[in-house]
């Protein structure tokens, strides 16, 4: 069978396959250095395997899509060379319309020209936001784009006259909802990864902005907000059902904790638990249904739970317990009353309970100083949310 071949002659399988363990190469480098650094300040036992960004990107990674974003962006700059200069650029063509709107502005609203607007500007301010991603650090704010401040003010020569039947008030609301939010659910589908802590909060921290700014727009109700809200579910579902992988290990070949499975086992956990933190850092802009499914069911219970029935009982499931409650919003258990917690999470509360009265009999022969350490675990387990009066879990 002739191999399959890339535009360059390369064998595209080999190739693939090639680059797979140059990534797998250099997040192995990394890990190795950062061990090494850990090693030497004394912080090796605080670093918990799978938490850390060594799998979101590799150098060579980087580098490549700089290389692409370079070469999209030069051959953007080409798009509108043919066209004629009135009406090559934004500002251009704007100003057309402000002339009509000030000379004539019954025909110019009797024309419905302000709800044609945001789909005549649509295909210019794309091509500005090109670059433009709130996923990558130091994104600049759209609001200072030469688009936006260009479109600002659109219209406001009347100010001491101002119609009230005048629609171009909404002209920023309607481009933010027709081509923002429609370039974000691209992102969110295409280039986010919900594994990544930093885009992670990055895309939230937009969010949150957008929700507080355009609060017109940014609403159950608004189709675009929705389809991007959709998006978002759809992308966490698909990272859970693709990127998270559970062995289940028998007890005994996990004793070592030097091995090969144990290791893995390990990374594979942290790596679930930060997906949950990562999930949950959507509080207030999801529901709290699509969050308790997405955070309880599909990644508590349905993974991190069985990897810590798995393991036996110790501190380090104590631990592990501490760090995932820890993610989980303050304001979901305020209104309980006694000790109700939540139903979908019964069953880690079983888990928790059962982990306690097993550290508690295991004490009983021990010293005094492992049974004051037994007591501070067994605090852990019975309030994660100690310190926080509010609560009862």
């Amino acid at each position: 069978m002739a191999p399959n071949l890339d535009p360059f002659g390369r064998d595209r399988a080999a190739y693939q396959e090639l680059g797979k363990q140059r990534r797998v190469a250099e997040r192995e480098a990394r890990r190795t250095r950062r061990r090494q650094a850990r090693e030497q300040s004394g912080k090796r036992a605080e670093h918990k395997e799978g938490l850390s960004s060594d799998d979101e990107e590799t150098s060579t990674d980087i580098n490549s899509f700089n290389l692409e974003r370079d070469r999209v962006l030069k051959e953007s700059k080409k798009v509108f060379e043919d066209v004629v200069e009135d009406f090559h650029s934004l500002d251009c063509i704007k100003s057309r319309f402000e002339v009509w709107r000030k000379l004539y502005f019954t025909c110019y609203r009797d024309a419905y020209i302000g709800l044609c607007l945001p789909k005549l500007f649509n295909p210019l301010i794309r091509l500005q936001l090109i670059p433009w991603s709130p996923l990558e650090d130091e994104c600049p704010n759209f609001e200072y784009m030469l688009w936006f401040e260009s479109l600002l003010f659109y219209g406001c020569e009347e100010l001491t006259n101002t119609r009230e039947e005048d629609i171009d008030i909404g002209l920023l609301p309607a481009i933010v909802e027709r081509v923002v939010l429609p370039k974000l659910a691209v992102l969110a589908e295409q280039v986010w990864d919900p594994l990544s802590r930093r885009e992670t909060s990055r895309l939230v921290a937009f969010m949150m902005r957008l929700i507080k700014g355009y609060p017109t727009v940014l609403h159950g109700e608004n189709r675009n907000t929705q389809e991007l809200l959709r998006t978002v579910v759809m992308r966490i579902r698909r990272s859970l059902d693709e990127d998270i992988f559970m062995p289940l290990f028998p007890k005994n070949v996990l004793e070592n904790k030097n091995s090969g499975p144990y290791l893995f086992s390990q990374r594979q956990f942290w790596t679930c638990v930060k997906l949950l933190g990562n999930i949950l850092q959507w509080d207030g802009i999801l529901s709290q249904s699509t969050l308790k499914e997405l955070a309880v069911d599909s990644t508590l219970n349905r993974y991190i739970l069985s990897a810590l029935q798995m393991a036996d009982f110790g501190e380090d499931s104590v631990e592990k317990c501490r760090r995932v409650v820890e993610y989980f919003p303050v304001h979901w258990f305020s209104t309980l009353k006694g000790q109700q917690t939540l139903p979908q999470m019964e069953n880690l509360c079983r888990y928790m309970k059962h982990l306690a009265t097993s550290l508690y009999r295991s004490s009983l022969t021990a010293s005094d100083v492992d049974k004051r350490n037994v007591r501070c675990k067994y605090r852990d387990i019975k309030n994660p949310y100690r310190d926080n009066k509010d609560v009862l879990f």
